[in-house]
């Protein structure tokens, strides 16, 4: 699932937050929890960042990917 905040005050990643971004991502991570206990995930979730080109960003607003529903390993794929 994608968590997308409505206000992003020009948060385009996170490698370029600021200060005044830390109720947005806050609030971002607050909600990866909330959705994850209503998608029945109390065992565990992943919450993903992508940042920039080498980190697979390809859509350039700050969004939350949360992952769950299966075991994941490491290394992932």
């Amino acid at each position: 699932m994608l968590i997308i905040p409505k206000v992003r005050d020009g948060l385009t990643r996170l490698a370029k937050a600021e200060e005044k971004h830390n109720e947005i991502l806050g609030y971002l991570l607050y909600i990866a929890k909330v959705v994850a206990k209503q998608e029945g995930l109390e065992d565990g979730f992943r919450v993903v960042i992508n940042d920039g080109p080498s980190g697979c960003q390809s859509v350039y607003h700050l969004h939350i990917h949360l992952v769950g529903g299966r075991q994941m390993n490491w290394p992932p794929g």
